[in-house]
């Protein structure tokens, strides 16, 4: 029987696989859409969903980040089997995604973060010949904050995931406290909320190209 990481291992490997086996029915090269792969993505997501108590921090943070990379993908591709049934003129799956992504950007303007949670990053490692590259969606860790001395769990919560993802990438944490990076939501929030008139804001751990991305978006 396949251990927890062994099986979020394949989970990984199939959204890949997915998106592949996707994008050669919208060009054309298979009949049918990749239903099995789809279908057996959908048991992983059920199963561990069912047993997320049963997951440590970082498996249900690997967890989380590749079920929200398969809800993106997914309803990509659901906007393009549509278009595809109605004979509409198709588009690339990578401008798909980057129209997206484009959209959540106008609804959710980011707000830069200060350097002082800024580490180096490393050199990134060489990829192993035997995968094949596959442009994919940022992976993300969010959390939604109107009071953060009062949503000390949620803050705690952020603070862990952003460490967890630094160490899962090789990236620095020695100089990383919890105290230190509640200080810096707490004063984040306020100014984001007085300077954007906003009541919440969500903070957004992001994994892109092997590296740490801690973004604040402004929400109503």
């Amino acid at each position: 029987m396949a251990t927890i990481d062994e099986d979020l291992a394949q989970f990984e490997r199939d959204i890949r696989q997915l998106k592949i086996e996707y994008d050669q029915f919208f060009g054309g090269g298979r009949k049918r859409p990749p239903t099995e792969i789809e279908w057996r993505i959908e048991q992983m997501v059920k199963r561990y969903g069912e047993r997320g108590g049963e997951l440590k921090f970082g498996q249900r943070f690997r967890f989380n980040n590749l079920t929200q990379t398969y809800a993106k993908y997914k309803d990509i591709f659901r906007k393009k089997v549509q278009l595809k049934e109605e004979g509409r003129s198709q588009r690339h799956f990578g401008a798909a995604a980057k129209a997206i992504e484009a959209e959540r950007a106008k609804a959710h303007p980011e707000a830069p973060l200060v350097s002082t949670l800024r580490t180096p990053a490393p050199a990134a490692a060489p990829v192993a010949a035997t995968h094949t590259a596959v442009a994919e969606p940022p992976l993300a860790f969010r959390v939604v904050c109107a009071d953060p001395d009062r949503e000390t769990e949620n803050v705690e919560r952020l603070y862990q995931a952003f460490v967890q993802a630094k160490a899962q990438t090789g990236e620095d944490t020695h100089k990383l406290s919890s105290a230190g990076f509640k200080e810096f939501v707490r004063k984040k929030t306020k100014d984001l909320q007085e300077k954007q008139k906003c009541q919440n804001v969500e903070y957004v751990v992001e994994v892109i190209g092997g590296h740490v991305k801690l973004k604040a978006l402004v929400k109503s």
